[in-house]
C-alpha cells in the first residue's frame, strides 16, 4: 500500500514512526512549514520533519493545499491512502477523492466528543474520566466523518495534558495499524457520528488560563492540569501574573479567592472547596515548588484574582 503521510506535532510522529517500522511504503510526508521559535525567532522545523529526514522520506511543506501545486504533487504521489494526524490543515474535496482508499485521520478523542483542535486538553479541563483515540474518514467538515474504530483510556486523577498527550500519541498509533490492516482486509464497518452527542475542542487561547475563583476546587484544578504546560492556568497577585502548574483539593471554605494559609504551604479557597497550590511561577521569577518559593517570598495579597 502505497500512503502519503501528513502530519505536523510530535503527536503525529508516533504515527509516522509505527508505519515505518511496518514496512509500509510512504511515499512522501506533508508537514506544515517551518516556524520561527522563541525570543530570537529561530526557524524551527515541525518534529514530523525532523522524524521524516531521519528516515530518507521526501518532505513537502506547502503553505496551502488550495491553490492546486499540493494536488498535483499527490496525483504523482498516487498514494492508495493518507493518513492524516495532527496536520493543521483542512484537506479540500479533490485530495478527499483521490486515493483508491480514502483519507483516514486519528483524532485524540472519543468522536463525536470533543471535535477540533485541542480535544486533550478540554477532555481535561472538562472534569472527563474518560477519553481515548479514534480514526475515522476524513470528509469537508471538522472531524465529521465515520468512524472507523475506537479506543478508550482512563484519564489519571492527577494527570496532565503534557501526560495524557504523550500516551495518546502511543494509544493513536497502535489505533492506526489496526485500522490501516482492517481497511486492507475489508474488515471495518464504518459509523456515522451521532451529531446529537458532539461536542467541540476548539484551539487553545492564552486567555483560557485565566482562573475563576468562584469555580469549584475540582474544576479550577481540571484547569490547571489540562493547560499544563501550556498555556498554564493563570491569576493575579501583587498585579502581576502568577501561574499556577499544579495543586490539590482540600476541604476548607471562604471567600472564592482568599489567601487562607502563606507560610510553608500556599491555601486558596475557591467557589467549593480549596487549593493547595504545589507548583506556581510569579511574574519575573523562576518557576519552582510553592514551598521553595515562600522560603524567599510571601504572597501578601488577601484576595488572589484581584488586579
Amino acid at each position: 500500500m502505497n500512503i502519503v503521510f501528513m502530519g505536523t506535532p510530535d503527536f503525529a510522529g508516533e504515527s509516522l514512526k509505527a508505519l515505518y517500522n511496518e514496512k509500509y511504503n510512504i511515499s512522501a510526508v506533508f508537514t506544515k512549514p517551518d516556524m520561527p521559535v522563541g525570543r530570537k525567532h529561530i526557524l524551527t522545523p515541525p518534529e514530523v520533519k525532523v522524524i521524516a529526514e531521519e528516515l530518507n522520506i521526501p518532505v513537502f511543506q506547502p503553505e496551502t493545499l488550495k491553490d492546486g501545486k499540493a494536488l498535483e504533487i499527490l496525483k504523482q504521489l498516487n498514494p492508495d491512502l493518507i493518513v492524516v494526524v495532527a496536520y493543521g490543515k483542512i484537506l479540500p474535496k479533490e485530495i478527499l477523492d483521490l486515493p483508491k482508499y480514502g483519507c483516514i485521520n486519528v483524532h485524540a478523542s472519543l468522536l463525536p466528543k470533543f471535535r477540533g483542535a485541542s480535544p486533550i486538553q478540554w477532555a481535561i479541563v472538562s472534569g472527563e474520566k474518560v477519553t481515548g483515540v479514534s480514526t475515522m474518514y476524513l470528509n469537508e467538515g471538522m472531524d465529521t466523518g465515520d468512524v472507523l474504530l475506537s479506543e478508550q483510556t482512563e484519564i489519571g486523577e492527577n494527570e496532565t495534558a503534557e501526560t495524557l498527550w504523550d500516551r495518546l500519541a502511543v494509544l493513536g498509533a497502535s489505533l492506526l495499524l489496526k485500522t490501516v490492516k482492517g481497511l486492507e482486509e475489508d474488515s471495518i464497518i464504518p459509523v456515522p457520528q451521532e451529531e446529537k452527542q458532539a461536542t467541540y475542542a476548539p484551539i487553545i487561547k492564552k486567555s483560557d488560563g485565566l482562573i475563576d475563583w468562584s469555580k469549584s476546587a475540582f474544576e479550577i484544578n481540571c484547569k490547571i492540569r489540562g493547560l499544563h504546560n501550556w498555556p498554564v492556568a493563570f491569576t493575579k497577585s501583587g498585579g502581576k501574573m502568577l501561574k499556577i502548574f499544579a495543586a490539590e483539593i482540600v476541604n476548607k471554605s471562604a471567600k472564592p479567592g482568599e489567601v487562607l494559609k502563606c507560610d510553608n504551604e500556599l491555601i486558596v479557597a475557591c467557589g467549593e472547596n480549596a487549593l493547595k497550590i504545589l507548583e506556581l511561577q510569579l511574574e519575573g521569577s523562576k518557576r519552582m515548588k510553592t514551598e521553595d518559593f515562600l522560603r524567599g517570598k510571601k504572597i501578601q495579597d488577601k484576595f488572589l484574582g484581584v488586579e
